[in-house]
């Protein structure tokens, strides 16, 4: 199992929340603010099976908005592997 930490902009927030949802991965999804530049921005935390991870990637990936500039970044993600979980 794999935890997704995905750091996207704001305007490309719904896309990505929607695009998850319609892939049937469950995702918490926390307003946060980038340091640097102070731009809103969404946090996602998904939790994915292995075999599933590329999938969600690819979700992510897909539903941000076209690149503007090669230097430009429009999401940050951290994947950690998840040695166990429990649901309460």
């Amino acid at each position: 199992m794999k935890l997704i930490i995905a750091i996207i902009q704001n305007t490309d927030s719904d896309a990505v929340s929607q695009a998850l949802v319609e892939g049937k991965f469950r995702i918490t999804r926390i307003a946060s603010t980038g340091g640097f530049f102070r731009r809103g921005s969404t946090t996602f935390v998904i939790g994915v099976r292995d075999e599933r991870l590329d999938l969600a990637i690819e979700e992510i990936r897909k539903s941000l908005s076209p690149q503007v500039d090669a230097n430009q970044k429009r999401a940050t993600l951290f994947v950690i592997p998840v040695e166990s979980f429990e649901q309460i």
